[in-house]
């Protein structure tokens, strides 16, 4: 059964058990919409705004190490005090690993943020001199130890990252005249019924594009009330993940130089569960360069009597992940978006509504929400106001520019 069908059966053997959100509707009527990274938040939930300015809270697993700060000087074998240049990441106890002679070492004391000191040669290895300890020298935690009947050890906190978002308010209407709205349609479910189906379209497409493409704003818009945008999927990316997270390919794309610019993404998880899956939202020129490096790096044969040729990748592999591929409408929209592929840890992704601003609907004219107002017409006009939040930005990339393949 598939993810889909799972949320749809989910605890009821039957489909449609679950109400489906506007999003949500989007999976089930326009999967392969204009829409499909906001159809796919559905899915993993959305949270609530209590504010136009929207804080979250990141966190990212430390790995503990001190670099040995001496002045261009290596300490020699019989030295347990060490200058570092921060001593904030670790704590009395960590075990300490010098990566160049293997050495191990304790610490027992932290006199301030950039004196430690330390117990040598904890194993089989003895202590060095410039080989363990030179300036420069990154030493690595890698665990800790205690004595037998110890105290307790202090704690070691992550501290979290603040994000800060602000709501966007999304507004489209949709109107006819009386007239359109009593003629009968030769095909389709009416006049009211199109127009009302096209604003749907036209609002999640817009909230689509700023999910990926929107820069966070506040000032005071065209008719003088305050106006605030939220940071998208790209734009976070730039601006909290690693640098090499955000790439441009160049004229030509070998499968290695595909996996580096992926890599840096999975250097840390944000579900144990989902850890190296992402999916890559491509525009055509990019998902024929992806499956031009699967078709150049490998073999195939044409045999007589085929009556089809050709290959076509809708999923791809690198060392450290699986990718499944879903060309975006809105990325074939223009020459540049057709280049990109957005790679998205999905799990990391939330949207924030203000309570009662997800998705409403005002409909005007007889026998709807808003009273006649004197103009021989119907119509309406779909609201949300929300933002996004990205958990863990460095788990996502994007890259810009591929262009060709080529071996390698």
């Amino acid at each position: 059964m598939t993810v889909l069908q799972d949320f749809n059966y989910f605890q009821s053997n039957s489909p449609d058990y679950l109400k489906k959100s506007f999003a949500g509707n989007l999976v089930r009527y326009a999967p392969n919409g204009m829409a499909p990274l906001f159809a796919l938040t559905s899915m993993s939930g959305d949270k609530t705004a209590l504010s136009v300015e929207h804080g979250y809270f990141s966190k990212t697993m430390i790995f503990p190490s001190v670099t040995i700060n001496n002045g261009g000087t290596a300490y020699d074998a019989s030295t347990t005090t060490f200058v570092v240049d921060s001593s904030a990441q670790v704590l009395v106890g960590d075990l300490l690993r010098s990566e160049v002679s293997g050495e191990i070492m304790q610490i027992t004391a932290i006199a301030d943020s950039t004196h430690i000191t330390v117990e040598r040669s904890i194993g089989a290895i003895a202590a060095a001199g410039s080989t363990s300890v030179a300036d420069n020298a990154v030493l690595y935690q890698i665990g800790n130890a205690f004595d037998q009947a110890s105290n307790r050890p202090a704690s070691r906190l992550m501290t979290p990252t603040r994000i800060l978002n602000y709501t966007q308010i999304f507004r489209n209407s949709w109107a006819i005249p009386g007239t359109i709205s009593a003629i009968e349609a030769i095909v389709g479910s009416g006049n009211v019924a199109e127009s009302r189906s096209d604003c749907a379209l036209f609002h999640a497409a817009d909230i689509e594009k700023s999910i990926i493409f929107s820069q966070k704003s506040q000032a005071t818009g065209p008719s003088g009330q305050w106006r605030t945008t939220m940071d998208g999927l790209v734009e976070t990316t730039r601006l909290l993940a690693p640098a090499g997270n955000t790439t441009t390919a160049g004229a030509t794309t070998t499968y290695t130089q595909l996996e580096a610019m992926l890599n840096g993404q999975f250097d840390v998880i944000t579900d144990q569960r989902n850890g190296n899956d992402r999916i890559a939202f491509v525009g055509g020129s990019a998902r024929s360069v992806i499956n031009n490096i699967g078709r150049l790096n490998g073999t195939y044969q044409l045999m007589d009597g085929q009556t089809s040729f050709g290959l076509q990748f809708m999923t791809f592999k690198t060392s450290r992940g699986n990718f499944r591929m879903i060309e975006h409408p809105m990325l074939n929209s223009n020459d540049v978006w057709k280049k990109m592929m957005l790679s998205v840890d999905l799990p990391s992704i939330k949207l924030a509504y203000l309570p009662g601003r997800k998705q409403q609907n005002q409909e005007y004219g007889p026998k709807v929400d808003i009273p006649d107002s004197g103009q021989d017409s119907i119509g309406g006009t779909l609201t949300s106001e929300l933002t996004m939040e990205i958990l863990n930005p460095a788990a996502n990339a994007v890259v810009y520019g591929l262009t060709a393949a080529a071996v390698g």
